[in-house]
């Protein structure tokens, strides 16, 4: 296993639900904090959805682990951001066996 290239600034968010002021709410991305990250892009494929084309690609993003429990800690339903690119975070594992890097898989989609 090669020692992960963090060369790639990432934001990482979580939501947080603001009420609406109708009786709902709605999904703010609040940051947490900012990642240093390897990323690769693992699949792509294009889908239509509602008359539209959606391109959606998979990636693997590594960084460095944060112990669980940790805010700092990427987990399933978080995201990272970087300028207008959204990863939305959809699982995570240990990248070592030392527990030193995270694997997270993400999917960003892009409307055409």
């Amino acid at each position: 296993m090669h020692k992960p290239v963090m060369n790639t600034e990432l934001i990482l968010e979580e939501p947080k639900q603001v009420a609406d002021g109708g009786g709902g709410y709605q999904i703010l991305w609040s940051p947490i904090g900012t990642l240093w990250a390897e990323v690769k892009g693992t699949r792509a494929r294009e889908r239509a959805v509602g008359g539209r084309e959606i391109s959606e690609h998979s990636h693997q993003i590594v960084v460095r682990s944060a112990p669980d429990g940790s805010p700092r800690r990427p987990i399933t339903g978080r995201r990272f951001r970087s300028g207008s690119r959204v990863f939305q975070i959809f699982g995570t594992a240990d990248y070592d066996d030392k527990g030193r890097y995270l694997t997270c898989w993400t999917k960003e989609a892009v409307t055409a």
